[in-house]
């Protein structure tokens, strides 16, 4: 897929500045740390112990414990007190990535990672997979507890809105210092979504998309994603605005090759704030775009390039050892969103009907 360009700037003017004015009002926003002991606190607990009305599942295969007695449900979080705080909460929607919770913390962001009711894949016949609106709708019901499908029945108590708000209330109290209470609601009900980042790598990239068409973040970064390629969900209506989505793939991805995730992204509308642009080849801050892809060398590894683009054991790293996205990574997180690029035009060369 090639670059394109156009002359068309999307956001300018007073809308620019509306938008500069509310993110430097939420930054401000953000409560200073007072920990006689500053330092990145990396922290857990099991959402059964958080929530008595948390339940299994095993019709799903969402479980506390697999057969061999391995715990499923510890949940994790993490704040560093030495960084100045940028008031945002990263909600991480995968597997625990201990690399990318420690950039995230040394960005000045707080995190967690939570056990919601999302292992429903193995459950469905590939009739209702791919009938082009299950999944999407299971997806909503995993992410808010709220009944969207027919094929699954998840409480509201184990979907990711409720884990989420139960384990930061827990985080509020053991941990104090941390200054989680700031992400909730005065009335402790919700947590507050306009301070919240939802973020995931491939399943969880895509279920962080579906949530945010539905309920407004403050920004959606999306690593290996989003997928669900025959349905229809990416292109609806968004309580997110469009230039709050951030995707980041590798292009050996067979999503990528597959043009599973260019659909999604041309769908959601990130053309409309950038080309695509290959971060390696291109400087920071690669023309402020939405759409970033990378070449490196993943040693002809479709498998690995799919898990390249997060910190980890198949992230690239230089001759000196180090990651060569760090940058990438924090431009994913914490890049302004109201500083965009030009739009293009869709591109020719991602087909859109994959049936």
């Amino acid at each position: 897929m090639k670059p394109q360009h156009c002359c068309r700037r999307v956001t300018t003017g007073l809308l620019g500045l509306l938008m500069v004015s509310i993110g430097t009002a939420a930054g401000a926003a953000a409560p200073a740390y007072n920990d006689p002991k500053p330092q990145r606190y990396d922290l857990s607990r099991r959402a059964s112990e958080i929530d008595p009305r948390a339940k299994e599942h095993p019709e799903i295969k969402f479980v506390f414990a697999d057969a061999k007695g391995k715990v499923q449900d510890l949940q994790h979080a993490v704040v560093d007190t030495r960084v100045k705080p940028r008031g945002q909460l990263v909600i991480w929607l995968m597997g625990h990535n201990q690399g990318l919770f420690e950039r995230i913390s040394g960005y000045g962001l707080h995190g967690i990672q939570v056990h919601y009711a999302n292992g429903w894949f193995g459950g469905l016949t590939a009739k209702e997979r791919d009938d082009g609106t299950s999944l999407g709708k299971i997806r909503l019901e995993a992410a808010t507890g709220e009944d969207f499908s027919p094929l699954v029945d998840i409480p509201h108590p184990d979907g990711m809105m409720e884990r989420a708000l139960q384990f930061v209330k827990w985080l509020a109290k053991e941990h104090p210092q941390g200054e989680w209470d700031q992400f909730l609601t005065a009335d402790g009900k919700s947590l507050r979504w306009d301070r919240v980042i939802v973020s995931g790598i491939s399943h969880g990239s895509t279920t962080a998309a579906r949530f945010a068409k539905h309920q407004r973040v403050a920004r959606v970064v999306m690593f290996s994603g989003p997928r669900d390629q025959l349905e229809s969900w990416q292109g609806f209506p968004s309580a997110t605005p469009a230039e709050r989505y951030f995707g980041f793939t590798h292009v050996l991805d067979g999503g990528w090759t597959g043009d599973h995730y260019c659909r999604s992204w041309e769908m959601l509308g990130l053309n409309q704030f950038g080309p695509i642009v290959n971060v390696d080849e291109e400087p920071y801050p690669w023309k402020k775009t939405r759409q970033l892809i990378t070449t490196s060398d993943v040693n002809n590894n479709p498998s690995r390039a799919h898990t390249t683009v997060v910190p980890g054991g198949s992230a690239v790293k230089d001759a000196d050892g180090r990651y060569i996205h760090e940058d990438v990574w924090r431009y994913l997180f914490t890049h302004p969103v109201d500083q965009t690029g030009l739009a293009v035009p869709p591109d020719p060369d991602c087909r859109k009907d994959l049936r």
